[in-house]
């Protein structure tokens, strides 16, 4: 397993790891299992990388040698170990293509609101998507016709038209009280160097590619005054405001407000009361202060031109795998075709279903 979101720190697995994209650093932090594989690593690619530098940044010659350092690194390793060891289930996840897309979607998409027709770096998430086509093709030489193989993303991208500034809206309107200003001429202030009155805070929001909205409820937070009783009203009264907010041109943008009960079956800890997609997911959701209105072309951690999308891509080929084109898929079929091309049944509580059956 080389790259998976959430192994790092590396965790024990029957076999080989390589840990992700969210290791801090592997100067300093173990980031294989076994850790004597580092060393063999290391002798393989040198300082290994597992993701780029600030990719939300006006330099993006560094973010595109970085970019492909890091993934001709990762797919020498992927070369390695697939021909020194022996495997029954490899994965590779490659974080390079969502740091092209968010360093570069303005030179592909006419659409986007800042589009740079003829730039120097128009082709230049078109190249890497058929540098990493090579990359593919390279490690398929290495499987038979036995092998189910499957390429698929978690989410695709879109455009970036804009930013919400959440917080901003949620003082306008009082449901967000501060015990003071912040400081002014010191640009933008993350909320959490906010000096916020919690006394009187009825809800907040982080930033991110949608929003993630609490409301400070009385019992569950250390200083809430949203009383259990008014809960629901409070959330529908929300969600109800945000679906109309306007953009800069005085209409609604198409924003979609979800509760965590309607996505997820089961929830751990303390879920956000509200998930907001602004503008549908074509609005980033910013969570700093300091804007001066709710709304922002810009993204309040660094220079973003595209935002994550619902549908990404599955391709499927194997065994007992037709040769169809499907529109009706989703996420949750991954995990059962794994399992039945392993020959496993899947367990009956998972969501989704096999692509393909078991292989004879």
């Amino acid at each position: 397993m080389i790259g998976v979101p959430g192994t790092s720190p590396p965790v024990a697995v029957n076999g080989e790891l390589v840990s992700c994209f969210m290791t801090p650093d592997t100067r300093t932090m173990p980031f294989t299992y076994p850790a004597e594989l580092r060393a063999e690593i290391e002798s393989l690619v040198g300082a290994y990388r597992t993701d780029v530098r600030n990719f939300r940044s006006d330099d993006r010659d560094r973010i595109l040698a970085e970019v492909y350092e890091m993934t001709e690194q990762r797919f020498e390793v992927c070369r390695h170990l697939l021909d020194t060891r022996p495997w029954d289930f490899f994965m590779l996840v490659e974080i390079g293509l969502d740091r092209m897309h968010h360093a570069f979607w303005r030179f592909l998409d006419s659409q986007h609101p800042r589009f740079e027709p003829e730039h120097r770096y128009r082709d230049a998430i078109r190249n890497y998507y058929a540098y990493l086509d090579d990359q593919i093709g390279e490690l398929l030489e290495r499987f038979d016709d036995d092998t189910t193989v499957l390429v698929v993303s978690d989410h695709g991208a879109r455009p970036m038209l804009g930013a919400i500034c959440v917080n901003e809206w949620l003082v306008e309107n009082g449901y967000l009280v501060l015990e003071e200003e912040p400081p002014s001429g010191n640009g933008l202030t993350p909320f959490k160097d906010l000096k916020v009155d919690w006394g009187r805070t009825k809800a907040w929001g982080e930033g991110g590619y949608y929003c993630r909205l609490c409301l400070n409820v009385k019992g569950r937070e250390p200083n809430g005054i949203v009383d259990p009783e008014d809960y629901e009203r409070m959330r529908n009264e929300i969600a109800e405001k945000l679906i109309e907010l306007p953009g800069p041109g005085g209409t609604p943008i198409g924003t979609t407000v979800h509760r965590p009960e309607d996505l997820w079956r089961e929830q751990q800890g303390i879920p956000p009361d509200l998930l907001v997609y602004f503008g549908d997911l074509s609005w980033r959701s910013n969570g700093s202060l300091g804007h001066g209105q709710y709304w922002t072309f810009d993204n309040d951690t660094g220079p973003d031109d595209a935002n994550h999308d619902r549908n990404g891509i599955c391709i499927v080929s194997g065994p007992g795998v037709p040769a169809a084109r499907r529109e009706d898929l989703t996420i949750y079929d991954i995990a059962p075709t794994i399992l039945a091309a392993a020959g496993l049944d899947a367990d009956p509580e998972l969501r989704g279903r096999a692509i393909a059956g078991q292989p004879a």
